[in-house]
């Protein structure tokens, strides 16, 4: 599940980078949350409602919260995919939700998988060249802020209402933060094709990836999570070469393969196999045992316990949006 997500959203970003000649990365970003909105919110169907009027004030607020940072996420992603390479903007994503890994790590020479991780993204970006895009550059350092708060609350999100459920709450939070930004051009402006092709991009990101993200966390240990994950800069390299034509050379595939080896490295790091979701520590090959947190797509009967802060890469490396 984890694969198949890596790949479909990054063809649905290459894909919304064509679509920034048509409007504006806030005006595609919306509506792209604004499909995924109405696509889980009828899916989900009267069920939700149930889970809605059952839940505690302090989930409703863990939801909202994570709209909000999956807005922001998906937002600030887009303006960097308009300015920098897809890869280049998914490792430097990825080495803010690195740092935060290794920082909760208790051996000192495991800070070298930070150091490979900036120097991968130092050969990404070539700062030694003159076309350095410092804009582009912030965005998606402010787009790994956000990936930590995803990564961290979809966990508590999707143990209290399952994977559908929280996906269309917290796409529908999205859509709602990022309409001042994105819906008056829309409105003032209706484009029937834009509108046609951002379905399209929606179901590849963020509908698709992120239902099968929410699914998969609820079943693998952090380790294997953090392993499968650091890959993923590594897919959106390929996908922005075969999608939309974006040539890296030797010197950024060298720091690819940098970023992709401190991901892995400081997954590995974690030699104990917990869950990757509270509740479900009993881990074996990779399949963690349900303990009381229901199935997928229904409310569980219990509630899940309070989330820690996640102490590896495993439980915080993720949706580099």
């Amino acid at each position: 599940m984890l694969l198949i997500g890596m790949f479909t959203l990054h063809a649905g970003s290459a894909l919304a980078v064509t679509a920034f000649a048509q409007a504006s990365p806030a005006t595609v970003t919306w509506l792209r949350l604004s499909w995924a909105a109405i696509l889980l919110l009828a899916l989900g169907g009267r069920s939700l409602w149930r889970s809605v009027r059952a839940a505690t004030w302090r989930e409703l607020g863990a939801v909202v919260i994570l709209g909000t940072a999956s807005a922001g996420m998906m937002l600030f992603y887009s303006e960097a995919t308009a300015r920098i390479e897809l890869g280049t903007a998914t490792s430097i994503e990825f080495l803010g939700t690195l740092v935060v890994a290794v920082a909760a790590m208790r051996r000192r020479w495991e800070l070298v998988w930070v150091l490979a991780a900036v120097a991968g993204v130092l050969c990404l970006t070539r700062p030694w060249q003159s076309e350095l895009d410092l804009v582009g550059i912030a965005f998606a350092l402010a787009g790994a802020i956000c990936v930590v708060g995803y990564i961290v609350l979809t966990q508590r999100v999707g143990a209290g209402f399952g994977a559908v459920h929280g996906l269309a709450l917290t796409m529908t939070v999205g859509a709602l933060v990022s309409a001042p930004l994105g819906a008056p051009a829309m409105i003032a402006a209706p484009d029937p094709d834009l509108i046609l092709f951002t379905l399209l991009i929606a179901l590849l990101f963020p509908m698709v990836p992120f239902l099968l993200e929410m699914v998969a966390l609820q079943r693998m240990s952090r380790t294997a999570y953090g392993t499968f994950s650091s890959l993923e800069p590594a897919v959106a390299l390929v996908m922005g070469l075969v999608v939309i034509g974006q040539t890296p050379v030797a010197v950024q595939v060298a720091g690819m393969a940098l970023v992709v080896i401190a991901g892995v490295g400081a997954s590995r790091g974690d030699r104990v196999r917990r869950s990757a979701v509270p509740g479900r520590d009993r881990v074996r090959d990779g399949a963690a045992e349900p303990s009381g947190t229901g199935s997928p797509g229904e409310r569980p009967a219990g509630r899940a316990a309070p989330e820690p802060v996640p102490e590896t890469a495993g439980a915080v490396v993720g949706r580099a949006a």
